[in-house]
């Protein structure tokens, strides 16, 4: 799970870019520059459930600029397609989005995980129901996911990611969830 040396210095640099871009994007967030600042320079964490496998992780996933291996491959397990029990390894890009994002928003409530990767079948399925199923989807990829938190609004999550300027934001007002992947820029929904 490791990378390059190039890659790995970008990764230890990407929650720093989130807070300062977060801070210069909304004034709103001005707390959260210190705030991931204090909370990077030693751990990352994430928290997440799942009411569709009654699942539940916490875990430090990074520690003092280093990725820990054995806590991506539990996170990328839990992120896994539940109808069928696929498993692809997720991007820590997508980890450390998810992570900046939480600590942006100030909530010590874990995610609900709606949806991390997804198998071609799965995507193919969810297509066929919905009209805003990517047929290329980054789900498939184990680079996105679509999270909700029960005490911040889609528009408030949504907010705090497009201030990290580093990946795709989708807004689902209808459905109370927000796509989150560590593709291109770019954001949509409403």
């Amino acid at each position: 799970m490791t990378g390059s040396t190039s890659t790995l210095l970008s990764r230890r640099g990407l929650l720093g870019a989130f807070a300062a871009t977060a801070v210069a994007a909304a004034p709103s967030y001005a707390n959260a520059f210190s705030f991931l600042r204090s909370r990077s320079a030693d751990a990352r964490r994430l928290q997440m459930y799942s009411e569709r496998t009654g699942e539940s992780i916490d875990t430090i996933y990074w520690v003092q600029g280093e990725y820990i291996p054995e806590a991506l491959q539990e996170i990328t397990y839990f992120m896994r397609d539940w109808r069928d029990d696929a498993v692809k390894a997720i991007d820590p890009r997508a980890v450390d989005f998810l992570a900046a994002v939480h600590n942006l928003v100030e909530v010590d409530e874990p995610y609900m995980l709606l949806s991390g990767f997804r198998s071609q079948r799965t995507n193919r399925l969810l297509a066929s129901r919905s009209g805003n199923v990517a047929q290329n989807s980054l789900h498939l990829t184990g680079e996105a996911a679509d999270i909700r938190l029960q005490s911040r609004s889609v528009n408030q999550i949504a907010r705090a990611a497009q201030a990290c300027n580093v990946g795709g934001v989708g807004r689902y007002s209808r459905s109370n969830f927000v796509h989150l992947d560590c593709g291109n820029v770019r954001s949509w929904g409403s």
